[in-house]
């Protein structure tokens, strides 16, 4: 991206260390557009043509160049290997580079897999792996010992380190290139990306106008979203009706109605909500407010003890938290890099998304998207709390600086826009045709094996309401059928643990599941409670069984969204936290999770219903 003289110097300076390898390169002046437009002007040939590297202008946004590029791309592919230039580092460097350079090819083989101008340089900037790759040539020891001697030679010359002065031989070759292909005219007076910075990026206005956007966002997920999300519970509605309708009642109408649609249907019904935020987030990325927003929390996270480049992880954690772990190996403190993988679960992923709204929907309609929001908000001061309390407890250290490039507000291709809206919607309804498919199934065979059979059907079963009398009423039936369950057992066996927070014992059955995956949170929901209604209940919907169960309130759908949100994260982000952490922090960190996910749930309970919150 060459929107400005810097910007060009640093990827020119990429372009030449590959020039060194020997393989064909050609570069993409990608953005030319918005160089020009600063006044920036670039003879793309003759710049080329110093550097020995075809250059092709470029606008991605608006594929301009394409053509171009790709034919320089097919003339470098059936060309010569490489162009046969190279920088000339200067006198002091080049009469210690030929002769490494002699040396490393007097072995065929050798200089056949380590390109020997490349190396010889590499050798200089005392790169270590470069000395390790020596051990394979047969006098390897005696080019090592030069390379030694060479670096500390140019290091008293120079009076610097031998790995600057080749970095700055390389910029300065960069610089004469630039002087004779660039050109500057009078910058424009008015720049609309500083212009609307004078206010987004005030340092007074900043988080507040981030709050507001990130509220706007959730608003507005919920009012659009809101009539698909109607019909596509209904229509699920609808085809659980027919399938019951035209099924005999039995097992295997049992597993459609109830495990499948009642399942997976539960997690469809928010497809709409999912492409709906998911446009909205990534409309605002391609604009280039999502850098702002990371800059306006950036002095935030300083206090709490976090590094400020955290955020990139942290934001993509309002994605997903396998790729938002990875993302933490650029923070290159290790004891920065193990707070914020810690931290990340408690960001909203967007397979927690479907619980809130879920619970929101069902219990504070008015007021969903602030609800979400809050949720939102609640796991940031919580990552925030838990970064300070780390960076003071087990992991004691200072944050170090960072310094974070802002780029120009452009307007979003809608190509780019539906492709990151579509892998994002693609993944959710592949893992609800896979995983929270599988879960479903599962789920529903616990609640309906063993089967049950009140007295007066020829069967005991050996527990109080297995022998009581034939209920009249089939809503009751189904309620204790559920009760007597695999499932009904081990909720009412975990029970206990749970209670304190104000859940039932499908509620733990439903959090237990969690770990697979959060978005079977709602079809296990979906399949308890479709399991343990009548007919014409179910047919209104989840939210609608929900919210007449006496067990359930608004107080207990807090809690429930709080537990959801801190506990641990799904078995893939538990993996990938163990493969960057190691056994111990991946202990550390659900024990951590668990705990602090009981502790606010149940205090949030008590509390509420200690000040007379609705229950």
């Amino acid at each position: 991206n060459v929107m400005d003289s810097t910007n060009l110097s640093r990827h020119l300076y990429l372009c030449l260390q590959f020039q060194e390898l020997g393989i064909p390169v050609v570069g993409a002046l990608n953005m030319s557009d918005e160089a020009e437009a600063k006044g920036l002007r670039i003879d793309a040939e003759h710049l080329g043509g110093i550097l020995g590297i075809p250059l092709v202008k470029t606008v991605g946004s608006r594929s301009h160049g394409v053509d171009g590029l790709l034919d320089a791309i097919d003339l470098a592919l059936s060309g010569p290997a490489s162009s046969g230039k190279h920088i000339l580092y200067g006198d002091e460097l080049e009469r210690f580079l030929e002769p490494m350079e002699r040396a490393i090819r007097s072995d065929a083989e050798f200089s056949a897999r380590f390109p020997a101008r490349w190396l010889a340089v590499k050798l200089l900037e005392k790169d270590g792996h470069a000395f390790e790759a020596l051990a394979a040539h047969p006098d390897g020891a005696r080019i090592a010992a030069q390379a030694r001697d060479a670096s500390a030679w140019i290091e008293r010359h120079c009076a610097r380190d031998s790995e600057i002065v080749v970095s700055e031989r390389r910029y300065g070759y960069i610089r004469g290139a630039l002087a004779e292909a660039v050109t500057r005219s009078a910058r424009a007076s008015f720049s609309v990306t500083e212009a609307v910075d004078r206010v987004v990026m005030n340092r007074f206005l900043s988080l507040p106008i981030f709050l507001g956007v990130l509220w706007a966002v959730f608003q507005l997920t919920f009012t659009l979203g809101a009539a698909p999300m109607a019909w596509l519970e209904a229509g699920f509605g609808w085809m659980g009706d027919a399938v019951g309708s035209a099924m005999a009642e039995g097992p295997l109408r049992s597993l459609l109605v109830d495990g499948i649609l009642g399942g997976v249907g539960g997690v469809m019904s928010f497809v709409p909500l999912i492409v709906i935020l998911f446009f909205l987030l990534s409309l605002l990325e391609d604009l280039g407010y999502m850098s702002r927003a990371a800059f306006a929390t950036d002095r935030l996270l300083h206090s709490f003890g976090l590094h400020g480049q955290s955020i990139f992880p942290m934001m993509l954690g309002f994605g997903c938290s396998v790729p938002a772990i990875m993302a933490a190996r650029t923070l290159k403190s290790p004891r920065d890099r193990i707070v914020t993988i810690l931290v990340i679960p408690f960001m909203s992923c967007g397979a927690k998304l479907p619980v809130h709204v879920l619970l929101s929907a069902a219990f504070f309609p008015r007021n969903a998207g602030a609800m979400v929001m809050l949720v939102y908000l609640v796991g940031v001061a919580l990552a925030l709390g838990s970064a300070w309390l780390l960076k003071r407890t087990v992991l004691k250290g200072d944050s170090t600086p960072f310094v974070m490039e802002l780029p120009p507000y452009r307007a979003p291709t809608l190509r780019g826009l539906l492709w990151h809206v579509g892998e994002k919607t693609w993944q959710y309804v592949r893992k609800a045709g896979t995983v929270i498919l599988a879960a479903s199934v599962l789920i529903w065979a616990a609640t309906v094996f063993p089967v049950y059979r009140p007295s007066g059907d020829g069967a005991g079963q050996g527990t109080a309401s297995a022998s009581a009398e034939l209920p009249a009423d089939e809503a009751m039936r189904a309620r204790l059928a559920l009760e007597y369950s695999f499932a009904g057992r081990f909720g009412k066996f975990i029970e206990p643990v749970f209670r304190p927070m104000g859940f039932d014992w499908r509620v733990a059955i439903a959090t237990i599941t969690g770990f697979a995956a959060k978005e079977t949170v709602v079809s296990t929901l979906g399949v308890l409670y479709s399991a343990g209604e009548a007919e014409d209940e179910r047919s209104e919907g989840l939210r609608a069984a929900l919210r007449e169960d006496p067990g359930f309130s608004p107080l207990v759908a807090f809690a429930l969204m709080l537990f959801i949100l801190v506990i641990p994260p799904c078995f893939a982000a538990l993996a990938t936290i163990r493969a960057e952490l190691g056994n111990r922090w991946l202990a550390f960190a659900v024990a951590f999770m668990l705990g602090m996910g009981w502790l606010l749930s149940t205090a949030v309970y008590r509390i509420g219903m200690l000040i007379g919150g609705v229950s």
